[in-house]
């Protein structure tokens, strides 16, 4: 056999597995039990149905009860199975509450997705207060380990999982109104790469994501704010503001097998800003 018959035979070889990988993507999900925090809108809520449309047993989460029901009641009507409990991430009793409730429901954890964050300020950095870097550090950093934390020994069991923290294109360029919160999206990427080679040694990954300016009402200062929003478009190569179901899907990925050989790293995520840390 010649060397080119050679090539051709391994390439039609790898294509075969490419397509045939990418027909079971789909359900890749399948048995497998995701929590999604802050999930009843936005980036939480789309992570939450791309997880379930790909065959995941979803817990959803928020603060307020009518959001959990909406929520809950628009997954089920797309044949998602799901739960959903109330839970203020900052509080130790909500977070165990959110745990529970996976274990009870569906028996185990596989998937975290730590979505909730917090913005109580815009401003100058200088002016903000102690009580500002408390809550933000508090929500966006510490629960997220702390939820981390509380899940991994459950993934443990189950012979491994997922972990994905979703960051902010603020953790690598701060916005100059946004101090305290992009500084603990920055924290977000020491995070993962701080916990990714000790969890590695349970069949446990850690990523992270990090949109740019999506269309959430979280972000809604920003995007309704014309002179915000066209200061933005100038630096992307996509002149558009993304929408929640393109985070997801990247979430999505990062959970599934396609990527087994990623841990601590993140994706940006921001219609072609550039990034730099």
């Amino acid at each position: 056999m010649t060397s080119q018959v050679m090539l051709r035979t391994a390439y039609r070889g790898l294509m075969s597995k490419s397509v045939s990988s990418q027909r079971m993507s789909h359900s890749s999900f399948a048995g497998k039990v995701a929590i999604v925090t802050a999930s009843t809108d936005g980036i939480g809520l789309a992570a939450a149905e791309a997880l379930g449309k790909r065959g995941a047993r979803v817990v959803v989460s928020s603060r307020q009860q009518a959001n959990v029901d909406k929520a809950v009641t628009l997954l089920q009507s797309q044949n998602i199975d799901v739960t959903g409990a109330t839970c203020n991430v900052g509080k130790g009793e909500d977070r165990e509450k959110l745990v529970q409730k996976a274990l009870e429901r569906f028996g185990g954890i596989d998937i975290l997705v730590s979505n909730a964050a917090v913005n109580p300020y815009f401003g100058p950095i200088m002016d903000s207060t102690e009580s500002v870097w408390d809550k933000v550090l508090h929500i966006n950093v510490k629960s997220s380990f702390l939820m981390t934390k509380l899940v991994v020994p459950h993934m443990v069991k189950r012979g491994g999982g997922s972990v994905v923290f979703v960051s902010s294109v603020t953790g690598y360029q701060p916005t100059t109104t946004l101090g305290p919160y992009s500084v603990s999206k920055t924290a977000l990427l020491g995070l993962t790469r701080a916990l990714a080679p000790e969890l590695a040694q349970s069949n446990i990954r850690v990523n992270c994501v990090a949109p740019g300016l999506i269309k959430t009402h979280f972000s809604a200062p920003l995007w309704e704010n014309k002179d915000v929003l066209d200061d933005f478009k100038r630096q992307l190569s996509i002149k558009r503001i993304g929408q929640p179901e393109e985070i997801a899907a990247v979430i999505a990925f990062l959970c599934s097998s396609d990527a087994s050989y990623m841990t601590g790293e993140t994706i940006t995520v921001t219609g072609g800003m550039s990034c730099r840390l």
